[in-house]
């Protein structure tokens, strides 16, 4: 039952989390008239920070829903193989299928609004800069997992600030997508889905980078052993 509802809640908040980037485009662009002028990305900025806000209090509610393959990933490695064939098998498909579906729904009802990140340089440049910007935010998230696993506020505050730096970042070379389910729904309504440059920049050099910036996490700051020994202390 618990994996129907994860599956479930992975479909419905990929879903929600597509068209939130197109509805926060509508509402700067068309609504407000503002364009790409500096106080419209401002205002763009300051809703996406919202947005994230809003889908990691959906991801608690729901108990582990996600819009991203990459922040189940991350969590899967460190799990059982079960789990893991689960994750791989299972919800990111879910994901992908939630992309696809709210895509298809924004270009029948908003063509001129809804497009999906743009590859602006070659496929090497675009791989090395999904891949940094991934690594880049699973390393913090894995960070801050660890030192303040309590604090859902500040965690989320730090997580979505930084995901929208990283984004404005990549955003002129790759759109700065980290998300491969995103970046398939947009890639399988125009057809792109199965290209070489779709497949090495918003899949294999993010989940790669996914890889890497958790074993290097726990290379370089393996858990530590106080709880443990705090709970033996009082168990004797």
């Amino acid at each position: 039952m618990a994996g129907i509802r994860l599956i479930l809640s992975d479909f419905i908040i990929s879903f929600m989390w597509v068209w939130s980037g197109t509805l926060i485009k509508l509402f700067v662009i068309k609504i407000l008239g503002l364009g790409f002028q500096p106080s419209g990305e401002i205002i763009k900025g300051s809703l996406s920070v919202l947005s994230m806000f809003f889908f990691a209090w959906l991801g608690k509610i729901s108990r582990g829903g996600s819009y991203n393959p990459l922040t189940v990933l991350s969590g899967a490695i460190s799990g059982n193989f079960t789990g893991f064939l689960f994750t791989v098998c299972v919800r990111i498909p879910a994901q992908v299928a939630g992309s696809i579906v709210a895509v298809k729904l924004i270009i029948e009802t908003l063509p001129e609004i809804g497009h999906g990140p743009r590859l602006n340089v070659d496929i090497h440049r675009g791989a090395l800069t999904e891949g940094l910007l991934t690594f880049t935010i699973v390393s913090l998230s894995c960070g801050l997992a660890r030192s303040s696993p309590s604090s859902f506020f500040m965690k989320t505050w730090i997580t979505s600030v930084s995901k929208l730096a990283l984004h404005i970042l990549g955003s002129d070379l790759t759109g700065g997508c980290m998300n491969p389910a995103s970046a398939m729904g947009w890639a399988y309504a125009q057809g792109k889905h199965i290209t070489k440059e779709h497949l090495f920049v918003y899949w294999l050099a993010p989940i790669e980078a996914t890889l890497l910036g958790v074993w290097t996490f726990k290379l370089l700051a393996p858990p530590q052993k106080k709880e443990q020994d705090v709970s033996k202390s009082k168990s004797d």
